[in-house]
């Protein structure tokens, strides 16, 4: 995978989060005070415009304040600035706006397009606690929370490896086949222009302090302060979803076609079970209930694990969508960019060992086209995403019904799962092994 080599860490770095990008206008709040080079303290209401790639901001009284082609306002002790209006959960069901707040450092950038790019820098250590609450509710177990951050920390360390260092595997947002009638796209999480990261699931969901940061996740991040899983003597680019469905997937199914030793397909179970290799196996995989740490229905465990909003999603392991075939038509003309006309039939032609297709024809009276890889699989089958593209699908009566296992794409750890586990009295480190095959855990600063 190309991670950065442990030997060349020594301190822990600051890190570049993009909270807004491509903003017309951006609107907030300097809750304390803030300095920039040739003016300041600052603090209040704030706004900022970009015009021939230069930056304009202004107070709540719409007095200039700055002018300048980059704008960093440097927080002073104990001050932290608030944005109006971040959308997080990007082109997911769960899409919304919202007010946030960051400690750290403001920067806004113009881009060539008139528009801005606000960004966070922030110590890394202090974002991983961010993340640790916006990912998973701070009041998860401890261990789970421990394990966490060790793995948010290696795949963040990992992906900065290979910003300053290309050659060594550089990331894509997607791969597209020349063959006719086939779309088969991969989208990774590619790099970012004018910062490290982003805020929202593409990267990592970094929230600020909007959430509540606990003492606990706090304490997760400390105790595993400088803390990476690694692979050969390199920081492993640790994956990770909401709920795996019992069997974790390979790295090639949702990516590219290369073998990575430690995103392989384990059983998420105390007992083994068998890779998916056919459909009837498949069939019965995804209709089954099967022993596994991540298919759990307890609903007050799932309260201290998941955040409010990824609750409104009500199934997780196993679950059901039922769509008017007139429904599912429209939704993929608007999302594929094709005309199936009369849908008559959807068959999956490759699946990964955890039962998400790779492959999927779709075939309709005026056209028929295969699909991958699972991402591209979910879009084009809802207005949003696909809970994950394990899935079988019947026709009935004028509906489409999917009866579908997990949610995500499955590789590497699995979020409910291993919170499971904590509660059952797995340690970190056990966690961590279990999910990711043939790793070291080392502290690397």
């Amino acid at each position: 995978m190309g991670g950065i080599l442990t030997a060349q860490l020594r301190t822990h770095p600051n890190i570049t989060v993009g909270i807004m990008d491509r903003q017309v206008e951006v609107n907030g709040r300097l809750n304390g005070k803030f300095c920039e080079d040739g003016f300041g303290p600052v603090s209040g209401r704030f706004s900022a415009k970009a015009t021939a790639g230069t930056i304009i901001l202004t107070d709540e009284a719409h007095r200039e304040i700055a002018r300048s082609s980059l704008i960093r306002l440097t927080a002073l002790k104990d001050s932290t600035f608030t944005l109006c209006g971040v959308t997080i959960g990007t082109r997911f069901h769960w899409e919304r706006t919202e007010d946030q707040t960051f400690w750290g450092d403001l920067v806004l950038r113009p881009r060539k397009d008139g528009t801005i790019a606000v960004i966070n820098e922030i110590p890394l250590e202090d974002y991983l606690t961010s993340v640790i609450s916006s990912e998973m509710s701070p009041h998860a177990p401890m261990e789970f929370l421990k394990a966490h951050a060790v793995l948010s920390r290696s795949w963040l360390l990992a992906a900065l490896g290979r910003r300053k260092n290309p050659e060594e595997g550089s990331v894509t947002a997607g791969k597209i086949t020349e063959k006719p009638g086939e779309v088969i796209l991969w989208y990774d999480r590619e790099d970012h222009d004018l910062f490290d990261v982003c805020a929202d699931d593409h990267c990592q969901r970094y929230q600020g302090i909007t959430k509540i940061v606990s003492a606990q996740a706090q304490e997760a991040v400390r105790e595993t302060c400088g803390k990476v899983i690694t692979y050969q003597d390199e920081i492993c680019d640790a994956r990770y979803s909401k709920a795996c469905g019992g069997i974790t997937e390979e790295f090639a199914t949702a990516w590219e076609d290369k073998r990575v030793p430690y995103l392989g397909s384990i059983s998420d179970a105390r007992v083994p079970h068998r890779p998916i290799e056919t459909e009837e196996e498949a069939s019965r995989w995804i209709l089954s209930e099967p022993e596994a740490y991540c298919n759990t229905k307890d609903e007050r465990l799932l309260e201290t694990i998941l955040p409010d909003f990824d609750r409104e999603t009500k199934a997780f392991s196993r679950w059901t969508l039922e769509y008017p075939r007139t429904e599912l038509e429209e939704i993929l003309r608007e999302k594929s960019g094709f005309d199936f006309g009369t849908l008559q039939d959807i068959i999956p032609l490759r699946r990964g060992p955890s039962g998400r297709i790779i492959r999927l024809r779709i075939v309709g009276s005026k056209r028929t086209v295969v699909v991958g890889k699972e991402l591209e699989i979910r879009r084009w089958l809802s207005r949003s995403h696909l809970q994950s593209s394990a899935f079988l699908v019947t026709f009935e009566a004028g509906r489409v019904i999917l009866h579908g296992a997990g949610w995500g794409h499955g590789v590497g750890l699995c979020q409910i799962g291993a919170a499971v586990m904590a509660t059952r009295g797995f340690a970190a480190e056990e966690i961590l092994r279990h999910y990711f095959r043939g790793i070291q855990i080392q502290r690397v600063y």
